[in-house]
């Protein structure tokens, strides 16, 4: 989400700066990331994939952060994770979710996964966005009028190469089987799936079983973006990375609400 709305308002003439607290990075910041001589382990796996998309940005203290990218140029921030941060004025919010599992059990942490009483956090969203199928009828609960918008996740990789190949598919995120289903939606059967924790910083262990795993059964390896970045170079040449993207089921509507917020 972070980089179709990057590239949207890039389209549109503006200069986009992502500022992320860089979650298990080594350096604290404020400071802006450099992909070429910076790794996952200093600035987050996240903050290093956007980095070749835009100007990305790690600080604990958000307030600093964005002072610091202000005086590098931007014109609009984009707070990755940032609706519950109180030291930033929002001027337009999006709340994500994921439609295969909404809103988990509906508490707030630490007896479930909100931040904030569900209700309150949808009405004061400008916009709702459902990622995927409604399998929670979400879509029902959301308040009436509210801006609810709806978007699939699809392969941004040519993958014409990796169907009828035998491949294991693997990966470190949030929820990996929404990595899997989308290779099989995509048909792509994945004759072994191996999920990690969300962020998981990849060993030699780890890589060493992997590739042991892809070329005793001469099968491919296969992983998201946000993998790849912690993967030693050695062992990246050997995996097929899958990048992603969105289709939305009504552009028109992103793009005149980015616009609308230059007019507050």
């Amino acid at each position: 989400m972070v980089r179709d709305l990057t590239r949207r308002l890039q389209a549109q003439g503006h200069e986009p700066h992502i500022l992320s607290r860089g979650y298990k990075a080594r350096l604290k910041g404020p400071m802006r990331i450099d992909a070429d001589i910076m790794t996952s382990r200093d600035a987050g796996d996240e903050p290093i994939m956007l980095a070749r998309d835009a100007p990305v940005w790690i600080g604990r203290d958000r307030r600093q952060t964005a002072w610091a990218a202000i005086g590098a140029g931007a014109d609009c921030l984009i707070m990755d994770d940032g609706l519950q941060n109180p030291g930033l004025a929002k001027t337009l919010r999006f709340v994500i979710i994921d439609g295969a599992v909404g809103l988990g059990n509906r508490h707030v942490m630490p007896a479930g996964p909100l931040r904030e009483d569900a209700e309150r956090g949808l009405m004061s969203a400008d916009a709702v966005i459902l990622i995927g199928d409604d399998k929670t009828s979400l879509a029902a609960e959301i308040p009436p009028g509210k801006i609810t918008l709806r978007a699939q996740l699809i392969p941004d990789t040519d993958l014409r190469r990796l169907q009828g190949q035998r491949v294991i598919a693997f990966a470190g995120i949030g929820r990996p089987s929404k990595f899997f289903n989308m290779l099989t939606e995509s048909g792509i059967t994945a004759s072994r799936e191996i999920s990690f924790p969300d962020h998981h910083d990849y060993a030699d262990r780890d890589c060493q079983r992997l590739i042991g795993l892809s070329q005793s059964a001469e099968m491919q390896l296969v992983t998201t973006a946000k993998d790849a970045v912690k993967l030693p170079p050695w062992f990246r040449e050997h995996v097929q990375v899958i990048h992603v993207a969105l289709k939305w089921d009504r552009p028109d509507v992103v793009e005149r609400l980015l616009r609308q917020a230059w007019k507050h």
